[in-house]
């Protein structure tokens, strides 16, 4: 069955519905590769999917887009979401400001893919993967993925960097350790003085000045999802039937609190949501289902 799409109901250039069509795909590759899982696992759980739309929720009165929240709860994926949106109208005055071309002109218009994973297993990491495209006066592509253990190992930590390097360096050999640095930065939980996890890559504004330009980042943005899709699937199939405790367990309701942290206090993808009018719980989709504080 086909997944369904948000309703846009204004016009997309060629750059922008390019764009949004390949997040689409690439959320329907990623749905089914989850689901293919759940089903090894012999479970029968699917995706349900919520459309919502931005200006019949009354967030944003006057301006257009929505998107589609897709959630499994499952024996594998405890709680997995896999979001795509398509949005367009003008920025807050303020918040404007702060947005990469925005400050003389607040319209926008923006289109990508988020997902996070929250396993059940101790034992299989959580993981995060966004890929964005925007349009101010500039436009831009933007994203990532990394890697978020509970109980790091050193095989998976490593494979998921190799995977995501090897796509890096096909397009350009200075990505990787940018955008390495980049995620190792930015995924740094300040009043814990800790990382968010074992990192990956994080990239923003690689600017699309020209067309030229445009297929190389959209090019290189396609990429980042293929590696997310080759790398994250066998970790899950190595380590979701491996045995843990209950201290494992406790181990990991702890680091989900640390990452429930970083989302509401520091995540620029939470706020942008929330600042321009996104649904709630598409928004917090990122939180996981069980954390505690000790």
């Amino acid at each position: 069955m086909t997944n369904p799409v948000p309703t846009v109901p204004f016009a997309l250039d060629i750059r922008q519905q390019a764009a949004r069509g390949w997040f689409e795909s690439l959320r329907d590759r990623i749905c089914a590769a989850f689901e293919a899982i759940e089903r090894e696992a012999g479970s029968d759980a699917g995706f349900a999917f919520t459309a919502w739309d931005r200006e019949a929720e009354g967030q944003m009165p006057g301006q257009g887009g929505g998107g589609v929240r897709g959630v499994m709860k499952g024996k594998v994926f405890e709680k997995v979401g896999v979001n795509i949106s398509t949005v367009g109208g003008e920025f807050a005055p303020g918040f404007a400001q702060t947005i990469h071309g925005a400050a003389d002109d607040p319209a926008f218009f923006a289109t990508g893919i988020s997902l996070v994973a929250h396993m059940a297993n101790p034992h299989v990491p959580a993981v995060h993967m966004n890929t964005r495209y925007l349009v101010t006066t500039k436009s831009w592509f933007g994203g990532g993925a990394d890697l978020n253990p509970p109980l790091p190992r050193a095989q998976d930590t490593e494979q998921f960097h190799a995977v995501l390097k090897a796509a890096c360096d096909a397009h350009d050999p200075n990505h990787y350790p940018r955008f390495k640095k980049w995620a190792d930065d930015y995924f740094f939980i300040p009043h814990r003085g800790v990382h968010r996890g074992v990192g990956g890559i994080f990239y923003d504004h690689l600017e699309c000045a020209d067309d030229h330009v445009f297929d190389a980042n959209f090019a290189f943005t396609r990429a980042v999802g293929d590696a997310f899709l080759d790398a994250f699937p066998p970790i899950v199939r190595r380590r979701m039937d491996e045995a843990s405790t209950d201290a494992d367990y406790r181990a990991m309701l702890e680091w989900r609190g640390r990452y429930a942290e970083f989302n509401l206090v520091h995540d620029r993808g939470t706020l942008f949501g929330l600042k321009t009018g996104g649904n709630i719980d598409a928004i917090l989709m990122s939180l996981p289902p069980m954390a505690s504080w000790s």
